[in-house]
């Protein structure tokens, strides 16, 4: 059986103690929630589940974050709810379990979504000690001096890493003021705030606000390495931090039929891949491999190509690897997490919601989103439109 897509949606992101930083991740991803079965006058009590992804799930974002959200959008008590975490790629995860279980006949209707606050809840905050029985197998590096590797291993220049982050801010800009995120994208309420004469005033957060309009290869060429002093991984060609949530309605086709739903795409196959840890970003090719394969397809039928912007070394390494350096235009068409932010547990669903409208404006069939992975692995995804 189909798993279909019926809608992605996502928030806009904020910066780092920026406009959504008032904002529980609970409460954020309920905002989307809601957002998301408003707009198919869609009753939340025909939801079989809701799949959650977040990475830092302490404080605001513990207790099974993915049910707090759903009791937090006043959604029937009877709409279960779970957190995964497979690092940046757990709302891509939370794709592919509501996609099987949809297609294996075990649920109809699943929200496979994605948040993290990452003003609120630091990045780390919990994690703990590494096992011996791995550092005794592995080189444990952060994800930073991984980068380093592969801009080393893959002959990548701090001027292209850098050109590269440019552009990416570049076309954002352009999708923004081009209005192509409006369909994804949920407007936010913001907590109400004093106003003029003591009046409350409540504030609608609409448009991404962590792009630099204003960058440039001479502002991104003094910025400092940041893992090494040698180095060529800085703050401007690596991922922003940043706060957002999204969502990805799944249905099959009875629900379709029941709820009077249409489908914009469906999901088609999916691909893993463990790789060396301490090496841990170069996994995509392989992810995206396997997921072809799957599907009985080929990157040229790809017309747009999701590469998470996790570091610009990440993109260029793939590009590298499985022979996109011809295509850079179709990949990350509208930006990335270098422009755009990535706000991990949330950035697979993001993802899912930039690329549809993307496949729609093109009138293409088949795209591709991939991601790498934390502590050695990386998920991908393929989609077909069916606009």
């Amino acid at each position: 059986m189909d798993a279909y897509i019926v809608d992605a949606v996502r928030s806009p992101i904020g910066r780092r103690n920026g406009a959504l930083a008032a904002v529980r991740g609970d409460d954020l991803a309920s905002q989307v929630l809601n957002g998301l079965v408003a707009r198919h006058d869609l009753d939340p009590a025909a939801i079989d589940d809701v799949q959650m992804g977040c990475v830092t799930q302490i404080g605001e974002q513990g207790w099974n974050v993915g049910r707090m959200a759903v009791l937090a959008a006043g959604w029937p008590a009877s709409v279960s709810g779970t957190t995964v975490d497979r690092q940046c790629g757990s709302s891509m995860q939370t794709n592919f379990n509501a996609a099987a279980a949809v297609a294996s006949g075990q649920l109809d209707l699943v929200v496979s979504a994605g948040l993290e606050s990452m003003s609120r809840v630091p990045m780390g905050s919990n994690g703990g000690s590494v096992s011996e029985q791995v550092t005794s197998r592995h080189e444990i590096v952060m994800q930073g001096t991984s980068a380093e590797l592969l801009a080393e291993e893959w002959g990548l220049t701090r001027e292209e890493l850098d050109a590269y982050s440019l552009e990416s801010h570049r076309r954002a800009v352009a999708a923004i003021d081009g209005g192509k995120f409006e369909r994804e994208i949920v407007p936010i309420e913001l907590p109400e705030a004093p106003g003029g004469g003591g009046v409350a005033t409540r504030t609608v957060f609409r448009v991404d606000e962590a792009v630099r309009r204003d960058t440039s290869l001479v502002a991104l060429a003094a910025l400092k390495p940041a893992f090494r002093p040698d180095g060529v991984v800085t703050a401007g060609n690596s991922s922003q931090i940043v706060d957002g949530a999204a969502a990805v309605l799944v249905a099959s086709e009875k629900a379709l039929t029941e709820h009077g739903l249409e489908p914009r795409a469906r999901f088609v196959s999916f691909g893993l891949a463990g790789v060396d840890p301490t090496r841990m970003l170069h996994g995509n090719p392989e992810a995206m491999r396997r997921a072809l394969d799957r599907a009985g397809l080929g990157l040229d039928d790809m017309a747009v190509i999701e590469v998470n912007e996790a570091f610009a070394t990440v993109v260029l390494q793939t590009a590298a690897d499985i022979g996109l350096e011809e295509r850079m235009g179709d990949v990350n068409p509208n930006g990335g997490g270098i422009s755009l932010g990535h706000p991990l547990g949330a950035t697979g669903a993001r993802i899912t919601a930039t690329l549809l409208p993307e496949l729609e404006r093109r009138g293409a069939r088949y795209g591709i989103a991939s991601m790498c992975v934390g502590f050695g692995m990386a998920i991908a995804g393929v989609v077909e439109s069916l606009a």
